[in-house]
């Protein structure tokens, strides 16, 4: 029997999750409880989020926004889903926070030259059809100083191993065919698309989730994506997942 053909970066989850995006049951809520971890790595650089203009590309449902939104920053978002763009307006108009939502890639940015203070990116340039495009679109709309705060995937075999082997085919946690191992970004290749595009003061760390090592990942990454009790390191080991910042 022919082995069925899986779609790789196949981003139709996202629409399919869009009107469950903050049931506390979905599959995808446990990404709602990472933003106080990355905000502790970002909060380094940006110590008051208080007034400042910021654009969160690849938005998804507003997890980020809304995180944003609370600490009291001036929040827009953009996505290529137009399912989670309308769900996550709903949500924010339900809350009463005022973000402003738009349906769009991130390789198109409809905004003007120099619009924001920072621009976020959390587990999306491992999807853009062109990270090249999009870090060039981020570039543009930032203002002069301004701070571009990402996380994404290395391309690793530990990567593979966690994301693809652990978390897609074996404990079916995210969907089969949400990630491409091949559109994993390394850290030296990032590195250098910022550089192409005058980014400066580029620096990133590990962003640890589930453990030191294989056995660990496998042990216990089930426990911590149901119960969102993630531990957290910043260090040096970048094999799975890392997370940074660059200046303009």
């Amino acid at each position: 029997m022919p082995r069925t053909q899986i779609t790789r970066n196949d981003l139709s989850f996202y629409d399919t999750q869009a009107a469950h995006w903050w049931d506390e049951t979905a599959k995808i809520y446990p990404l709602r409880r990472l933003n106080p971890l990355r905000f502790q790595y970002f909060d380094r650089f940006v110590p008051n989020w208080n007034g400042l203009h910021v654009l969160d590309v690849g938005c998804g449902g507003g997890y980020t926004c809304e995180f944003l939104a609370h600490r009291g920053a001036k929040v827009w978002g953009i996505d290529q889903s137009a399912a989670c763009i309308q769900a996550a307006q709903a949500h924010a108009d339900q809350e009463r926070l005022p973000i402003a939502y738009q349906h769009g890639v991130g390789e198109q940015l409809p905004w003007g030259d120099r619009t924001f203070d920072i621009v976020t990116c959390v587990d999306v340039l491992e999807h853009v059809d062109s990270p090249t495009s999009t870090l060039a679109e981020i570039r543009r709309v930032l203002k002069p100083g301004g701070l571009f705060c990402f996380d994404t995937l290395n391309r690793t075999w530990q990567s593979r191993l966690v994301m693809i082997w652990l978390l897609e085919d074996l404990l079916k946690e995210i969907p089969q065919g949400i990630h491409d191992w091949k559109k994993f970004i390394t850290p030296e290749e990032l590195t250098q698309l910022l550089q192409q595009q005058a980014f400066s003061s580029i620096s990133f760390n590990g962003f640890n989730l589930f453990g030191s090592n294989p056995l660990e990942y496998f042990t216990t990454l089930r426990h911590y994506w149901k119960t969102g009790n993630f531990r957290i390191r910043f260090d040096d080991d970048t094999s799975v997942m890392y997370i940074g910042t660059a200046k303009v």
